[in-house]
């Protein structure tokens, strides 16, 4: 493994990758879920029922995980190109994930 994989701060711009990915993979279903609206309204209440099972709560968990990590690993880029950094860089990324979960968190917990 490169050295510069071994760094923590990789796992932080690999996050940001995969949720920048995982975002514009949803893009495509939430088009077409809004072009469900323009189908009738049977068409959209039958999805907006299906979406209310349990599972389907776990999945939204994910996708507002995925943006407020995405949300927060960008301002991370944004900090680490406008402003001098220490070795504290490592916390600012590790507080940026926890900070992402607990939004994702807190969303999930009120959907019950």
């Amino acid at each position: 493994m490169k050295a510069h994989r071994k760094q923590p701060l990789y796992l932080a711009f690999l996050l940001h990758r995969i949720s920048g990915l995982g975002l514009a993979l949803f893009l495509p279903l939430h088009f077409y879920v809004l072009g469900l609206s323009l189908q009738g309204d049977a068409t959209l209440d039958r999805f907006l029922h299906w979406s209310q099972q349990p599972l389907m709560k776990f999945v939204e968990f994910g996708l507002v995980f995925l943006l407020a990590l995405h949300f927060f690993g960008g301002l991370r880029l944004l900090a680490l190109e406008n402003m001098p950094w220490s070795n504290r860089q490592k916390n600012y990324a590790a507080l940026a994930v926890a900070a992402a979960f607990f939004v994702a968190g807190g969303f999930l917990l009120r959907a019950f």
